[in-house]
């Protein structure tokens, strides 16, 4: 509270009120795959559009190479050509899948390069390595103190501890190495001879720092890092300096101290002429075999945050709604990415049924191994044209499905099932189902995409693969993460606020105007907000032992919109009758 000292008018600002909400994303897509370079570790990386797509993580993958794992660029491009905005991407490699790499030709080991992730991408990677300088002066004046040479300088201004540098008198050259620079006096490692002195304004004697430029080249890709330095000490120092470069690393690997300098002397003199330019071209790289992918190279593995791969590397992900690995399906991989969304409650998988499941009982042998609320089948696979084989091909359903579940919740709502919705850029179906087999296979929870006449290629389904009936459909379920994650996102003002009747009204205030708002928008069932949702918070949800512990309970009811599934129209013959 606060204090009145002197008398006067004082005006104060508090609030009453409940806390307007902003509502989460529904459409933000995550998608696990092969890819022809990319990062294979850390946190997924987003993805805007397909062109964002091919420069981070490459172009198509041919058959021949990459077989029935190829299909994360046509998916993540068709979930974008069918109404998706964003998308987080984790790359899958083979376990043999190797970097290319290359060393800076010189007599004794210098720089290590190595492409900055596995693949062939890395052999078309050429470093250009040419000398610098960041900081270059005349010494003035030598100075002795107890037999310790030390030398005033014009300007000290970049002259670092631990810089190499190199003095030139137009005929020769000596280097050295920075002690300590303090008030325009540099101490050296070693004593330079008493004619190093020039106070000219145009000095012919100087000394320079001793850097180098790297310009990495990939494609239209190109990459410059001026200025950098092997001194381990310095900002500039390589391992540093490189660290941001999407294309390579970069360490060096010489010995430490003096030795330092004899072996790039050459290069990073920057008046020396035998040697002002080193061009390097990694070779070896490998795509690895895809005889060697198996299900926990799409699992991934959890080595904690920022180092976590395949399907575990969305942990560190808060903001993906909607999940796919397309083309993979492999039961053991399907299941944990399931488990995945299950687990944080935050998220719906979509799932792919295997390309030659083209029978009923086949359809139905791979729907039985799911029984979940927060996952959907898919089938049959989709025909578009490649643009790489100049020819049509069959694609996996899931990248276009979650560009439809983007497409449908932007225009209609998270609540509107997305079904009877148009399947864009696909020219056909690798199968047909007819509507015998859909009147066995909808019920089961397996969503197929059909042909209609004069209507394109629709989806025809929206159920998800659970046997428990109150979430057999896909909006329900996404309708309800998405009011959790709403809920869940705007209420942490709450959290050590006093937990008496003035937080409790505010709460439920603040829930009631959401789920009042959504109820208008026509997410929720009812003719009245009594009938659509119900919101309770006070002593009859709490106990004073919950009160005593910390805990606010509110409960929350509401009641999702479900879709038309079975329109019915029932029509009777009506007979005239005649007027008396």
């Amino acid at each position: 509270m606060a204090e009145y000292l002197s008398p006067g008018v004082y005006v104060e600002e508090f609030e009453s009120g409940g806390k307007p909400m902003e509502a989460v994303g529904t459409s933000t897509a995550g998608f696990v795959g092969l890819a022809m370079r990319g990062p294979v570790e850390g946190v997924p990386q987003l993805i805007t559009n397909f062109s964002d797509f091919k420069r981070t993580y490459g172009g198509y993958l041919s058959e021949n190479e990459f077989g029935e794992y190829r299909f994360l660029a046509y998916a993540v491009e068709h979930f974008f050509v069918n109404g998706g905005s964003r998308c987080f991407v984790a790359r899958v490699a083979p376990n043999d899948a190797k970097c290319a790499k290359g060393q800076v030709p010189m007599d004794a080991p210098v720089m290590d390069i190595a492409a900055k992730n596995p693949g062939v991408w890395g052999d078309d990677i050429r470093v250009v390595i040419t000398p610098a300088s960041k900081a270059k002066t005349q010494i003035l004046e030598i100075l002795e103190n107890g037999g310790e040479k030390k030398y005033r300088v014009k300007n000290g201004a970049g002259f670092n501890p631990g810089d190499v540098v190199v003095y030139t008198d137009k005929t020769t050259s000596v280097y050295n190495r920075v002690v300590k620079n303090q008030d325009n006096v540099i101490t050296f490692a070693q004593e330079y001879p008493e004619d190093v002195v020039d106070r000219n304004l145009l000095p012919a004697k100087t000394i320079s720092t001793c850097e180098f430029n790297v310009e990495v080249k990939y494609d239209d890709i190109v990459e410059l890092y001026e200025n950098v330095s092997f001194n381990i000490e310095a900002s500039n120092y390589l391992d540093k300096k490189v660290a941001k470069s999407d294309l390579i690393t970069a360490h060096y690997v010489g010995e430490a101290g003096e030795e330092i300098v004899a072996p790039f002397t050459g290069l990073i003199a920057e008046d020396a002429d035998d040697m002002g330019l080193i061009a390097v071209s990694l070779s070896g790289g490998s795509n690895g075999s895809v005889s060697n992918i198996s299900a926990a190279d799409f699992i991934g593995v959890d080595n904690g945050a920022g180092k976590r791969t395949g399907i575990q590397a969305f942990v560190d992900n808060d903001v993906v709604s909607i999940m796919a690995v397309p083309g993979v399906t492999d039961p053991n991989v399907q299941l944990m990415l399931v488990a995945h969304c299950e687990n944080l409650a935050s998220r719906f998988a979509v799932l792919d049924m295997p390309r030659d499941a083209k029978k009923v009982q086949d359809v139905l042998a791979h729907r039985d191994i799911f029984d979940t609320n927060y996952g959907a089948l898919y089938h049959p696979w989709l025909e578009i044209f490649d643009p790489l084989d100049k020819k049509n091909i069959a694609i996996p359903p899931s990248g276009s499905i979650m560009g439809i579940y983007a497409r449908s919740d932007n225009s209609r709502g998270v609540h509107k099932a997305p079904a009877n919705e148009v399947v864009r850029a696909c020219v056909g179906l690798d199968c047909q189902f007819n509507k015998g087999e859909q009147d066995i296979l909808n019920p089961k929870g397996v969503n197929l995409i059909r042909v209609f006449p004069g209507q394109g290629i629709r989806v025809w389904g929206a159920r998800t693969a659970t046997s428990n009936p109150s979430w057999k459909y896909v909006n329900v379920r996404r309708l309800f993460i998405f009011i959790e994650e709403t809920i869940k996102a705007n209420t942490s003002w709450a959290v050590f606020e006093p937990n008496d009747e003035t937080l409790w009204v505010r709460v439920k205030r603040t829930i009631s105007v959401f789920l009042n708002g959504l109820w208008r928008s026509g997410s929720l069932a009812g003719s009245s907000p009594e009938e659509a949702f119900f919101v309770n918070i006070g002593r009859d949800t709490m106990s004073q032992d919950d009160i005593d512990n910390g805990r606010l309970i509110c409960v929350i009811g509401v009641a999702p919109v479900k879709p038309a599934e079975f329109v019915i129209f029932r029509i009777s013959q009506k007979t005239s009758e005649s007027a008396d």
